[in-house]
């Protein structure tokens, strides 16, 4: 039986870092010179191996942003050389990897990337593999010893993602005794066409603090259409979907990105937009694991106390630096040298009028 955790456990030691929990995998990824129409040849110009998925890549990034911080692991592999690949890495970094599960049945989950090499544009061929089998049961919230818990992707996590009569998802439940013990939650999300969003993501928004998001995924949850016809932003329902996202229960701020700018919603109903950083022509090298990467920009902004706009410009900052390589982590900077990288980069215009 799991010891329930009181006030007086909590008064008795100061918690602190930051786990990250979910999908952990690897990525192949293919750089390509163009994404093929049907029954089309396109050419991969070069192939390399990377880490992948919410857990590897954020907490790797944020111990790259911050060597002091602790940042914990929660997921699980298969027993093989894939699987002995991340967990390599993610100690190679110094990431706690004691909550990562090791199935003795299934394989480490993969992902094959097709990124092209004109837009740093991809497409991801996904096989669930350990993932899947990833459960609450796997993750007691009575030994949990972090300050913040972030979680992804929801619509990836399949034992998550399982309906609960109560709770609405086996995720919303898991958020829930988290912060009853007294952890800050934050999620993410991923695209995909299943059409089932509002289902599985906006019952775990009730027990989350702070909810990232990209605005795809968003407005997918809301029920908005996140860009006009001609293919810009449609700043009206990205706020329309940050105000329902909070609605539903978010206690802190919704955080919404996309490539053009970053978006905070919070819970006084003050909106912050920044625009992204305005990276000079052949810089960006693939954008495998951009959205992780200002997704630790953000937590690492939240964990440290920056206002919204702070976070939003330090996040936007670590997206950047991962544009700069074609893998998921390879990019990333320390917080010095992503301050100064924002300090000496324009940012883009006309993209939050």
């Amino acid at each position: 039986m799991q010891k329930k955790i009181t006030e007086s456990d909590l008064d008795s030691k100061e918690r602190k870092g930051i786990l990250i929990a979910g999908n952990v995998l690897a990525d192949r990824v293919k750089v390509i010179d163009a994404y093929p129409g049907k029954q089309m040849l396109a050419n991969i110009i070069s192939v390399s191996d990377a880490v992948g998925g919410c857990v590897p890549n954020t907490a790797i990034d944020l111990r790259k942003i911050d060597g002091s911080l602790t940042v914990g692991a929660a997921g699980m592999t298969g027993d093989d050389g894939t699987g002995g690949y991340v967990f390599a890495q993610l100690k190679k970094y110094g990431v706690d990897t004691g909550y990562v599960r090791i199935s003795k049945t299934e394989r480490t989950s993969f992902s094959d990337v097709m990124s092209v090499r004109s837009t740093g544009e991809r497409t991801f061929f996904h096989f669930r593999g350990a993932n899947a089998r990833f459960s609450p049961d796997d993750l007691p919230v009575s030994e949990l010893d972090c300050r913040m818990l972030h979680i992804g992707y929801i619509m990836l996590l399949d034992s998550f993602d399982r309906e609960n009569a109560e709770y609405g998802t086996e995720m919303a439940k898991f958020l829930c005794e988290a912060q009853a013990a007294g952890i800050k939650t934050s999620v993410d999300a991923v695209s995909d066409e299943s059409g089932r969003f509002a289902e599985k993501v906006l019952p775990a928004l009730r027990y989350t603090d702070n909810a990232v998001m990209n605005e795809i995924e968003a407005c997918a949850a809301a029920g908005y259409v996140p860009r006009n016809a001609g293919g810009s932003l449609d700043l009206k329902n990205i706020r329309a979907a940050a105000e329902k996202l909070l609605s539903c229960g978010v206690r802190e701020r919704v955080i919404i990105h996309a490539p053009e700018a970053g978006f905070i919603l919070n819970a006084d109903g003050v909106f912050t937009a920044v625009p992204s950083l305005d990276l000079p022509d052949g810089s960006i090298k693939g954008s495998v694991g951009a959205g992780d990467a200002f997704c630790a920009g953000c937590l690492y902004g939240i964990y440290n106390g920056y206002n919204d706009r702070c976070i939003l410009e330090f996040a936007s900052g670590a997206a950047a630096c991962s544009l700069f390589c074609e893998d998921s982590v390879g990019g990333m900077r320390s917080a010095d040298e992503i301050n100064k990288l924002i300090s000496e980069t324009p940012r883009k215009t006309g993209v939050i009028q």
